[in-house]
């Protein structure tokens, strides 16, 4: 059964860093691109960034381009996100998820497009 679990969420003030992990059991995902998403109360979930099989390529949403990084280490099947410059407004449920196809594909941004979610870290970012 593929498991999926991330960490490493908790409380930090704004202009701080955070690291978060999502480390997958079960099955193996490093021929998948990898995504991660948040959601804040009362709003849907919106994409945040992937990374490629490989590694060599990522993509990242506006909101957080420059300030957040994606990384994965293939042999532990892990995938991270590094946050710094935190904001308020970052403060949400972070969850990873494989893409449902392999391959690369960088217009892939919607819920739909990755599946087998984790239960999620919560990120809260005081002012």
């Amino acid at each position: 059964q593929v498991q999926l679990v991330e960490s490493g969420g908790g409380l930090v003030q704004a202009g701080g860093s955070l690291r978060l992990s999502c480390a997958a059991s079960g099955r193996t995902w490093s021929t998948y691109t990898m995504g991660w998403f948040r959601q804040a109360p009362g709003k849907e979930r919106d994409f945040v960034g992937a990374i490629s099989w490989s590694g060599a390529n990522t993509y990242y949403a506006d909101s957080v381009k420059g300030r957040f990084t994606i990384s994965r280490d293939k042999a532990k099947n892990t995938v991270y996100l590094q946050m710094d410059s935190l904001k308020p407004e970052d403060t949400a449920v972070y969850y990873c998820a494989p893409a449902r196809r392999e391959g690369w594909d960088p217009s892939h941004t919607m819920m739909s497009d990755f599946h087998s979610w984790g239960q999620g870290t919560q990120v809260t970012v005081s002012s």
